[in-house]
């Protein structure tokens, strides 16, 4: 079975994927909590594909949402489906370590490494 780790990154990216989240959580039946409230088991086949079933019967998003400034991250733990995602799949950093070439910093690479490998 395929397994899909979703990467937002940036303003757009997490913007952009705070509603992909809001929509196919919608078409699986998922609650903001992560709690499946579908009425049919379509809702339910494949459902692994995008999220991870924790303790309690919550679906949490195979996510990591990445971006240099921890304003956005709180846009999105704010916005109606926030409280779905795992605290430690957010990654960001400050804007000093933006570099000048407009690349991901080595730092934030290992750490979004690990937390795919998690």
């Amino acid at each position: 079975m395929r397994e899909i780790v979703h990467l937002q990154a940036g303003q757009c990216g997490n913007q952009i994927g705070a509603k992909f989240w809001e929509v196919i959580s919608d078409e699986h039946g998922i609650d903001p909590t992560g709690t499946y409230h579908g009425d049919s088991d379509l809702q339910l086949d494949r459902i692994s594909v995008y999220y991870n079933e924790a303790t309690g019967g919550k679906y949490v998003p195979r996510a990591i949402l990445v971006d240099l400034e921890p304003g956005t991250m709180d846009s999105v733990r704010s916005g109606p489906f926030g409280q779905i995602f795992r605290p430690d799949n957010f990654v960001f950093g400050e804007n000093t370590v933006y570099s000048p070439g407009h690349h991901l910093p080595f730092c934030i690479v290992d750490t979004l490494l690990h937390v795919c490998s998690l």
